[in-house]
This record gives structure tokens, sequence and C-alpha cells, in this order.
């Protein structure tokens, strides 16, 4: 990308103005979004370069829904509901991949910058990671060609935000060692 298409600091306080959206409206994404996002996700650094991730769009809200009361029944979450985006993306990778984890957190924050720079709302979906396995889960996974020796290691939630996320202050430490 050119300098003049994007400064630094506008790339900056891009990433630093990005918030959690936990309300979205009914309206839905267009595929061609859903496909730059997923373009997005591949685009993230995986260790040693091994890709060994998959990632998946579901874009059906009905689905989506089953997949939530089966995770919500193994959880013992009744209602739980994921926030009723209008898009799910999954990231899953090989259980077995030693970079599993830290993988899909790198493409899950590309998901959540591209859903920004789209105008959409996002937000992390963790609760999978607790529950990939529990059969009922496992069953509706394998539906959206999610490979058995794949675990689920984060999720995020996509959609039209209902209202704009509020500014909050970053809080964090911060050191620096010289």
């Amino acid at each position: 990308m050119k300098e003049s298409e994007l400064s630094k600091d506008a790339l900056i306080e891009f990433i630093k103005s990005r918030r959690s959206c936990r309300s979205f409206s009914k309206k839905d994404v267009p595929e061609e979004d859903v496909k730059t996002i997923l373009e997005c996700a591949v685009a993230a650094p995986s260790g040693r370069g091994l890709q060994t991730w998959k990632f998946t769009a579901v874009m059906n809200r009905e689905k989506i829904a089953r997949l939530c009361a089966a995770v919500g029944k193994a959880l013992g979450r009744e209602g739980y509901d994921m926030y009723n985006p209008a898009v799910l993306f999954i990231t899953s990778n090989e259980k077995t991949s030693p970079f599993r984890e830290v993988d899909n957190a790198c493409a899950i924050e590309n998901i959540y910058l591209a859903s920004e720079a789209l105008g959409l709302g996002c937000v992390w979906i963790n609760q999978l990671l607790d529950c990939f396995d529990n059969p009922d889960v496992r069953r509706v996974l394998n539906e959206f060609g999610i490979p058995e020796n794949h675990g689920v290691y984060g999720c995020a939630a996509v959609g039209y935000p209902e209202t704009v996320p509020t500014t909050k202050t970053i809080k964090g430490k911060i050191y620096i060692v010289k």
C-alpha cells in the first residue's frame, strides 16, 4: 500500500479506535465483504508459515443459532446467542499444531480490523475453545465442514452495529526497558 493511500498516523489511530460490538442489526453482510474478511484472515502471520488453519464463515442465522444452542447446552448457558451476528467467522486449526492458538488469534485480529474497515462491528467469541469436541457441538461443526482433527480457537461475530460502540479509555500497563 502506498503511503498516500493510508498514512501511518491514520493506521495507528484506526487500530487504537477499534471497539468490540455486542449489538448487531438484522441487516445482512454482503458476501463480497465476507470474502474480503476471509482474505484478510488468511493474510495473518502463522508460526513457521505452516498455515494449518481453516477459516469458515457462516452466513446463515439459523445455522448460527443451532451452533449457539449446542454451545449453550454444553456450557450450561441457556439462551446463549453470540450476540446474534449476521456472520460467524470460525477459526479452526489442527489440534496438534504447536501454534494453533496464537495463529488463530492473529487471524482474528485481522478479521476485527477488516470488519471495522468495512463499517461492520465485530466481537471475539471464545466459548467454543471449551467445548468444540462436545458431541452436540462437534456435530454442528462437522456440518459446517470443520475437520475432526481441528479445534476451534476463536470465533468472530460480525454484523452491522445496532449502535455505535462507545469510545472508552484504553487501559493497560506499558513498560519500556532500555
